[in-house]
């Protein structure tokens, strides 16, 4: 059992436990009507619990004088629908940055200004979970605050959504990976000379080692080894589709100075066969 020392606003509590340790809760309406002394039942699964010294948590009760409860109780709401559509769970950075976010998109667009998100197609393409769970939130946001921001700004909920997913390698990186994905995606289009099929299934797959190669890439977590037999075997069978491989290679070296493995050069030759065979 907690007890309450203070209701920062109506989805706030600043409490502490029998060992006198500090703690916020987030939590729709949970600070309604609360007065310092009362228990508090700390089983409730809906509740956000982050210890005070927690940074995130000491950066929380700051913006608290600065931003209403309602962007709070709105954030944690669309965190909850993104934990089930999702299957993951957030950093509690997520709960800071989102909040932050979704309060500064209002007040811009209250003043007349107007942000565009330079890798919305990017976002929504490589992205559409977190994109769907983005324009879930934007209609919230939209009706609660009585406001219209295009749909641009599903991408930007999606990627903070992107980027605070728990057991991504890459954290602060959706934005740098979604550009070199694009990179990729474009300079093997155009290599190949085909407008591929964005529905089709091998696309898709396409795409997902994509991602999973950009958390590699940014983490510093080639596959290497010393046994070129994928490499060897693919460039006897499917020639043409490593030598885009190989132009996609080159482009990395370029722009980001690292020498792709020939292991990455051969599952990306083997994504990108399936990719331009004709069923």
């Amino acid at each position: 059992m907690l007890i309450i020392k203070k209701a920062l606003n109506s989805s706030v509590l600043l409490v502490e436990d029998d060992k006198k340790q500090e703690f916020i809760i987030l939590g729709k309406g949970i600070g309604y009507g609360r007065k310092a002394g009362e228990k508090i039942d700390d089983s409730d699964e809906n509740q956000i619990f982050m210890p005070v010294e927690n940074p995130t948590a000491k950066r929380l009760i700051e913006m608290i004088n600065s931003i209403p409860a309602k962007y709070f109780e709105l954030t944690q709401e669309i965190i909850n629908y993104a934990t089930e559509k999702l299957e993951t769970t957030f950093t509690d950075n997520i709960y800071l940055l989102l909040t932050d976010h979704l309060s500064f998109a209002v007040e811009r667009y209250n003043n007349g200004i107007m942000v565009f998100n330079r890798v919305y197609w990017e976002i929504k393409n490589f992205y559409p979970k977190e994109f769907s769970v983005g324009v879930y939130a934007l209609e919230l946001l939209n009706k609660k605050f009585n406001v219209n921001l295009p749909e641009e700004e599903a991408a930007n909920i999606a990627f903070h959504l992107v980027n605070a997913q728990n057991g991504k390698s890459y954290q602060h990186d959706a934005m740098r990976a979604a550009k070199l994905i694009s990179a990729v995606v474009n300079l093997v289009k155009y290599s190949t000379n085909q407008d591929f099929d964005k529905e089709s299934f091998h696309y898709s797959r396409f795409i997902s080692h994509m991602q999973f190669f950009a958390e590699r890439f940014f983490a510093e977590k080639l596959i290497d080894s010393s046994d070129d037999f994928l490499y060897e075997q693919m460039k006897h069978k499917h020639a043409s589709s490593v030598k885009y491989a190989e132009k996609v290679a080159q482009y990395i070296y370029k722009t980001y100075n690292k020498k792709l493995p020939k292991e990455e050069i051969a599952y990306l030759a083997v994504h990108i066969q399936r990719l331009i065979s004709i069923d």
